[in-house]
């Protein structure tokens, strides 16, 4: 009979810091470990499981998509759903138990990774599941700037009228939330940063964390498997000792809730006018987060588009699908959004762009 526990890596971290990626690069190197992959997202698109979809995660060599290897919830918030989609799917795991030797959970941008953790306490998840460890992904430049959301003046606007509060933006709030759960903390996109932006940013996480916690600053591409898995944190065990702002599970003032998302479509013409109409969204609107799909005029292979403030990035991913629709759709993640406004908006700002021939 099998009785061992499965390890669970939590890999939690704000808007863009790269938790996607971080998962691609663990399940591109992990040497015939057998992983299931959980996949939380905020907002009604399925980006994140869609772009580890793209790299062939949780699908065959025909690129059709296995049963059982990646799941994905779309509720935004595991800590609230519980009982109602995260257990459910714990429970398909366990029964597979002899199939998996780790599951990796991402969590959403916006989520509180305390509750989730506790939830591992519940005896019916306990007896089957251990938490390895939790994962927090920290942008290195957005970090080392001040600027969680690269973005300072959406920021600033969060703040109460006493500037002597300095953890009312719920930004900020999450992003040390997010830290105190740390068992291991990623600081990203190094390479992007010089000495001196390092240690600043490093200094800044360490007034977050437990002197125990190790920061690893790494490029992703870099990163030892071994540093990540197989930590046996047990974080379940001493969670409920970790500082946070939100409370329990059970607490109904979620400062999620303080955030919006909504889907725009767009006919796009070229990948430079796409970026610099969203990047006109993000100048006049309270945007953290822009990701989705975008179909190229004449272009065969779907172009992923992702945004932290007006830092922008994009790749091809994979071929369009037979029987898929070819449209170009983005989620966008911020405060006080209106879908019909930003609608309007990225379609005129596309409009106004010369159209190529």
């Amino acid at each position: 009979m099998q009785t061992r526990k499965i390890p669970v890596t939590i890999v939690t971290g704000f808007l863009g810091s790269g938790k996607t990626t971080l998962l691609r690069h663990i399940l591109q190197h992990a040497g015939g470990r057998r992983i299931a992959v959980i996949v939380n997202e905020f907002g009604e698109l399925g980006i994140d499981g869609e772009i580890l979809k793209g790299c062939g995660i949780g699908c065959d060599e025909e690129g059709r998509e296995v049963e059982g290897q990646l799941y994905e919830l779309a509720n935004g918030c595991l800590c609230c759903t519980v009982q109602e989609e995260f257990f459910p799917v714990m429970e398909q795991l366990v029964e597979r138990r002899d199939q998996i030797d780790h599951v990796l959970i991402e969590t959403s941008g916006l989520a509180l990774p305390k509750p989730l953790v506790q939830a591992f306490n519940w005896p019916q998840i306990k007896n089957s599941f251990t938490v390895d460890a939790v994962v927090t992904v920290v942008d290195g430049p957005a970090a080392v700037s001040g600027q969680f959301a690269e973005n300072p003046q959406a920021v600033d606007a969060q703040r109460k009228a006493d500037p002597n509060l300095d953890h009312e933006s719920p930004l900020h709030e999450l992003f040390e939330d997010q830290l105190s759960s740390a068992d291991l903390v990623i600081l990203n996109k190094t390479d992007l940063l010089a000495d001196a932006q390092l240690a600043a940013a490093e200094a800044l996480i360490r007034d977050e964390i437990p002197p125990q916690v190790k920061v690893v600053r790494a490029h992703l591409g870099q990163l030892d498997l071994h540093a990540l898995l197989g930590l046996e944190s047990a974080s379940e065990d001493t969670i409920h000792l970790r500082h946070d702002h939100h409370g329990s599970a059970d607490d109904p003032d979620h400062h999620h809730d303080d955030f919006d998302s909504v889907v725009v479509q767009a006919q796009v013409s070229s990948r430079e006018a796409l970026v610099a109409a969203l990047q006109g969204l993000v100048e006049n609107h309270t945007i953290y987060r822009v990701k989705g799909f975008a179909a190229l005029p004449g272009a065969a292979m779907r172009l992923v588009i992702q945004g932290v403030g007006r830092r922008f990035d994009s790749y091809f991913d994979r071929r369009w699908q037979a029987g898929e629709p070819v449209a170009s759709r983005f989620v966008l993640i911020g405060e006080d959004l209106d879908q019909a406004t930003l609608q309007q908006a990225l379609t005129v700002a596309l409009s106004a762009e010369p159209q190529q021939v």
